[in-house]
């Protein structure tokens, strides 16, 4: 599409925006009572409420148009043709075919024209990590002292820990083949936290990193492999090593075996990856059946992603809606609550995928964008946000656009809990919407016996503005299945995101400058160490610090 086209579509989203009372949506419940039947979708298992925000017809029509203007479609089907859509790192992006089924096809085109076969390549991993998991579960593989392998610890950070950690504390139980535990911080007291709960006999150590130079997964990794090493020696140790790399130099020379080695592509970046070999640890935590069925599910979302018509396509309808918010009303913020205690670190993954894909501010010419881009995402599982930020949601200056997580049949016999816990769910969403009005806290004061003075005076207090949007996604259950497909739901989001901003969703430059920097300042925090050129308050801060722990050597 020109770019008249796609800034008329953007022009017609502002003109949307900007009809009065264009945010309020209890008018549109007033109008509609079957609003609901009218804005929610379902697919895969997941059922998309979005009649709780102030899209109406005339806004999603507007909002397709909008995605079609942009070539939202076009650009996914390139994306899932291998296609170097990451245009700054000369990549494909070919998260789909790591769950995709054997054989699969997929194709990843190379910068120098040519392709590799992406399936075959994932085939293969599969299959090693299949085999690995399988013979640690049957004990087949053994610790250094003959005693089978009971937890393992994950050492990775960012792509390489939180999905994973997700997915794990989602999945696992007491009935799960090993317990997992992840080391991410480089503050050392991470590891210091986890170290009383481990036995070094029975401990795999996991080290995820691609290019295995890390600066914080190295670090916690030397500190791992020296508690292996006082307890197994040298060589005990390295049977208890795993590495997640690419990089087979590097893991040889830490004393990683080659075949305890499992590697992947420059096509899979680090927010996508929990799905490859960076997913070992979900595999050997919870077993290789839920693995393969998070796979599954996942696939699922992506058959829907690449066939469903627009109007009822999942992610590129979640995506329209942050369009609507952002870019339509001006909110620039995110929350994302899931009411089930087994997601805690879903919000804490999805501000990776979303924030470090879509904190972008050119567009893939290196133009600037010349609108919001990504928004800020926060969130906290329920109901223990209603007793945190909640309060800001209800009664701020701004309304915070919330997406509400709701699992219908929860994995445990409590049903009166988790009722209880529904319940608030399905409250908050009411209540953001509803609000409270002069009138009905008159009445609810008067009908307790508060007299009219006092109401007066508090009045102002407990009024709830109300028509403060949400989404809400209800699945069955939470299983490995349904967890693979929520969380592709989001990774398809942020393509079509990336897509409708026209900006690159799968590289990230931002990172990269802080860790120069790090390095640079690293070796001027020894002791005697020379003072670098710095800004005068970095330079001070480097002084004091060093005055500091030269004290407390004293």
């Amino acid at each position: 599409m020109t770019l008249t086209v796609r800034e008329a579509a953007w022009d017609r989203i502002a003109e949307l925006a900007g009809r009065p009372g264009a945010g309020a949506i209890r008018a549109l419940f007033d109008a509609d009572p079957q609003r609901f039947d009218s804005f929610h979708r379902q697919a895969v298992g997941i059922l998309l409420d979005f009649s709780k925000t102030s899209v109406d017809a005339a806004a999603l029509q507007g909002l397709l148009d909008l995605a079609q203007a942009c070539g939202v479609l076009p650009r996914r089907d390139a994306m899932a043709a291998g296609e170097e859509i990451n245009t700054t790192e000369k990549r494909a992006v070919l998260h789909m075919a790591l769950r995709a089924p054997r054989g699969a096809g997929y194709r990843a085109r190379l910068p120098s024209g040519e392709t590799e076969d992406a399936s075959a390549s994932v085939d293969e991993t599969l299959a090693a990590m299949k085999r690995f998991t399988r013979a640690i579960h049957r004990g087949e593989i053994r610790g250094a002292t003959g005693e089978t392998f009971t937890d393992v610890i994950n050492i990775g950070i960012g792509g390489s820990d939180l999905g994973p950690y997700m997915i794990g504390r989602a999945l696992w139980n007491a009935r799960s083949p090993m317990r997992p535990l992840y080391l991410a911080n480089a503050d050392a007291h991470n590891w210091e936290a986890i170290r009383p709960r481990l036995n070094p006999h029975r401990t795999l150590v996991l080290i995820a990193s691609k290019t295995f130079t890390t600066a914080e997964t190295m670090a916690n990794a030397r500190i791992v492999r020296g508690w292996l090493e006082q307890n197994l020696g040298e060589v005990g140790a390295r049977r208890h090593l795993v590495a997640l790399s690419t990089n087979q130099e590097a893991t040889a020379a830490f004393g990683v075996a080659p075949d305890r080695v499992f590697g992947f592509h420059d096509w899979v970046g680090g927010r996508f990856s929990l799905w490859s070999a960076i997913g070992l640890s979900i595999a050997l935590s919870c077993g290789w059946t839920a693995f393969s069925q998070l796979l599954a599910g996942a696939r699922a979302m992506d058959e829907h992603f690449l066939t469903a018509p627009p109007e009822q396509n999942l992610p590129l309808l979640l995506a329209l809606l942050t369009i609507w918010h952002v870019n339509g009303l001006g909110l620039r913020s995110q929350a994302i609550l899931p009411y089930d205690h087994r997601l805690s670190r879903f919000p804490a993954h999805l501000q990776q995928l979303e924030m470090e894909s879509l904190g972008k501010s050119v567009t893939l010419d290196g133009e600037p964008v010349g609108r919001e881009t990504g928004p800020v995402i926060f969130g906290e599982p329920g109901t223990n946000a209603q007793h945190s930020f909640m309060q800001l949601l209800h009664q701020g200056t701004t309304p915070v656009p919330a997406d509400f997580v709701l699992v219908a049949n929860p994995d445990h016999p409590f049903a009166e809990n988790h009722r209880l816990l529904l319940s608030n769910g399905l409250a908050q969403a009411e209540a953001l919407l509803r609000g409270r009005t002069p009138a009905e806290v008159e009445a609810e004061m008067a009908a307790a016996g508060t007299g009219a003075e006092e109401i007066g005076r508090l009045l102002p207090h407990r009024l709830f503005p109300g028509d403060r949007p949400s989404t809400t996604l209800l699945l069955d259950k939470l299983d490995p299945h349904s967890l693979g497909a929520l969380v592709a739901l989001y990774e398809h989001k942020v393509f079509c995101l990336g897509a409708l901003w026209d900006i690159d969703a799968f590289d990230q430059w931002g990172v990269e400058l802080g860790k120069k920097l790090a390095t640079s300042i690293l070796p001027e925090l020894a002791p005697e160490a020379s003072p670098g050129r710095h800004d005068p308050s970095t330079a001070g801060l480097i002084a004091r610090i060093r005055e500091l722990q030269a004290a407390a050597e004293e």
